[in-house]
């Protein structure tokens, strides 16, 4: 998270500089694995969420506010989506993600995760038949 008094760069570009930049420039920015995936050309369902997204970005700034869902996990952040709260699947449910500038150049999938903690209960509680017993102290 970037400090109140600092302004935020990504590997020395302030957030107008990213946003105006072409994608292939961008692209030339962002670490190895996403600069792969963008020179490869973007899918034809990273392409449609895009145009989605821009075209719901629009009607924002007019007044109607609506959340994005998506199942793409593997989609690279862009600083176009910077601001916006995309509903990400994890394999159960839509987990909401407000996306920050510190996220750019990260998977959607990294922020919406598909495993909970395992906590387990007492013996006996919620637990299997053979710990269902308990001896007295």
């Amino acid at each position: 998270m970037s400090t109140p008094g600092r302004e935020f760069k990504y590997r020395g570009y302030t957030l107008e500089e990213l946003m105006a930049m072409p994608l292939d420039k961008l692209a030339e920015v962002l670490p190895a694995r996403q600069r792969r995936t963008l020179k490869r050309g973007l899918k034809e369902s990273h392409r449609k969420f895009l145009e989605r997204l821009r075209k719901l970005k629009a009607a924002s700034e007019i007044g109607k506010r609506k959340p994005i869902r998506t199942h793409l996990r593997d989609m690279v952040i862009l600083p176009e989506m910077v601001g916006m709260t995309i509903h990400v699947y994890n394999g159960k449910e839509y987990v909401p993600v407000e996306i920050r500038p510190e996220m750019i150049g990260h998977y959607l999938g990294e922020f919406a995760p598909t495993c909970k903690k395992v906590e387990h209960g007492e013996p006996g509680l919620k637990a299997t038949r053979s710990s269902m017993f308990l001896p007295l102290k």
